[in-house]
């Protein structure tokens, strides 16, 4: 019995195998070699296609014809020019892929011994010289990706003892990131203003078998959900391997393949707003220096806009695909798992109330300054109308429920102005924010409890969340669980204090008092 070891697609991969000689084999040395096959019909098919491969590889390496018929002599020739190995992955022009390829035809689709789904063993094999290939593959799914085919597989097979086999082949991955702010890591993760442009890594990597490939395709889907819109331009850079190609972030190091790769024109699911975009190179093997150690980096860039997502608990999903041949014997093609990231943006909704009645206040207005920030360019420079950020500072005026919203806030440290008050109100003093960074907390490992927006100094002025409606003690407190609201924005209220003029009485009678009695002085 031959076992074929699969520990990842063992059960919904089938393998295949065809004798080729039969022999009486004692250990490693195998003798009496006869053609295989189950008549002499068979045995002569098998014969012609195994001695029509050999013929041809040697005319094409300019060898000479080869036409001897007789099983021993084949045989010898293999083990003299061959030259493999136990764990040789052959290459396309090989002489052992030519056969496999001449084998696995429907000629020959009766000689096959074939694995059933959900047993991975071909019993009761003859001794003999042996050709074992993927019959089927397991297609994937969410979290799998499809199966590729593996190199021909030969090994004697002595009749007698039991036998594992290793299939020849890996399954390409595809891992997708997004460059931090100071382009000094990657992240799944990250925070963003609207209008930011983000920079998104895909690493695509090959199968180990892929010399065995005549041709070879190569295609990155990348989807965007509908709050991001992807940017003019892409690079493709070439490494020789992963480590390599993460270790240089910027991809300034590695060679620059974009001519091989053609980026297709977008396209929009009309129902849910995902955008795709492929990125697809039609034959890698035309692409000099790619080995099967080699990863391929996509790189574009992406922005946050007015229809994102808004909040914490629910990012801007942004994922990746790579599609790959799968079959060196067919066109056939494989797919990746989905690899995800996300993109966070957040929302301030600014409640102005009287500090004493707690009551909602139209007419103040506000300005909101970035003060502190991952991209130092964003620095000093004010939150506008519509999220994105200005040189010039943008007056937010509340309404008459006294309340301003602003969409498309990134993590940093804020300052917040209240440039004119409500009439009869003092300012309340300008005060700072902080949004946390997702992706800061995630790294260092922080509680997903922990307070995502923090006042830099708290007083009974400004608060996180909306007032517990405590009325007459002139400060406000937060009501419980009132920091984000369902559109996923988050509340800081702010409470000025009123001026007020109370009612007088007898002060112009004192006043009088003391004009009389400064008069009867004089005179005296």
């Amino acid at each position: 019995t031959v076992t074929f070891k699969d520990d990842t697609y063992s059960s919904t991969t089938t393998y295949k195998g065809i004798q080729i000689f039969t022999a009486d084999v004692d250990g490693t040395t195998v003798k009496n070699i006869q053609w295989a096959g189950a008549d002499d019909a068979q045995k002569l098919a098998i014969q012609k296609a195994v001695v029509k491969a050999i013929s041809d590889w040697s005319v094409a390496n300019k060898k000479g014809e080869y036409t001897s018929e007789n099983a021993q002599e084949a045989a010898d020739w293999l083990n003299e020019h061959a030259g493999t190995t136990a764990t040789t992955k052959v290459s396309n022009d090989h002489v052992l892929n030519l056969i496999a390829e001449k084998l696995n035809s429907p000629e020959f689709s009766g000689s096959w011994k074939t694995t059933s789904q959900g047993a991975n063993s071909l019993p009761s094999l003859t001794a003999g010289y042996w050709l074992f290939l993927t019959n089927s593959v397991a297609e994937g799914s969410d979290t799998s990706s499809k199966d590729v085919f593996t190199s021909p597989v030969y090994t004697v097979v002595d009749g007698k003892t039991n036998k594992a086999v290793t299939p020849k082949k890996s399954v390409p991955t595809v891992d997708k990131k997004i460059v931090s702010a100071k382009g000094e890591k990657e992240l799944d993760a990250s925070d963003s203003h609207i209008g930011q442009s983000v920079t998104y890594n895909l690493y695509g990597t090959i199968a180990d078998n892929y010399d065995t490939y005549g041709t070879y395709l190569y295609q990155f889907s990348d989807q965007l959900s509908k709050g991001l819109d992807l940017e003019p331009g892409f690079t493709a850079t070439l490494y020789a391997n992963k480590d390599l190609a993460q270790d240089d972030i910027n991809h300034t190091k590695g060679i620059d393949v974009t001519n091989s790769f053609i980026q297709s024109k977008e396209t929009v699911d009309t129902t849910t707003g995902i955008k795709t975009t492929t990125w697809t190179c039609s034959n890698l093997k035309s692409v000099t220096g790619v080995t099967s150690e080699s990863c391929i980096v996509i790189s574009y860039k992406a922005k946050i806009n007015s229809k994102a997502t808004v909040g914490e608990n629910a990012g801007n999903t942004n994922t990746a695909t790579l599609t790959y041949s799968n079959n060196p014997m067919t066109g056939d093609y494989g797919t990746t798992v989905p690899d995800e990231v996300k993109s966070y943006t957040y929302g301030l909704k600014l409640n102005k109330v009287d500090l004493g009645t707690e009551k909602a206040l139209p007419n103040a207005k506000f300005t909101i300054m970035v003060k502190a920030a991952a991209d130092t360019n964003l620095q000093g420079k004010y939150v506008q109308f519509d999220g994105t950020l200005g040189p010039d500072a943008y007056a937010f005026t509340t309404g008459d429920d006294g309340a301003i919203t602003v969409k498309g806030l990134g993590a940093g440290t804020y300052t917040v102005e209240e440039t004119d008050a409500p009439e009869n109100y003092d300012k309340v003093a300008s005060f700072d924010f902080t949004i946390k960074s997702k992706s800061e907390n995630e790294a260092l490992g922080e509680n997903s409890n922990a307070e995502k927006y923090v006042l830099s100094v708290p007083s009974g002025q400004v608060i996180i969340g909306t007032p517990d409606d405590v009325t007459g003690d002139n400060k406000l407190e937060a009501e419980d669980d009132t920091t984000t609201n369902e559109d996923g924005t988050f509340n800081i209220t702010v409470g000025d204090t009123k001026k007020v003029g109370l009612p007088l009485t007898g002060l112009n009678g004192v006043t009088f008092t003391w004009i009389a009695g400064g008069a009867v002085l004089c005179i005296g």
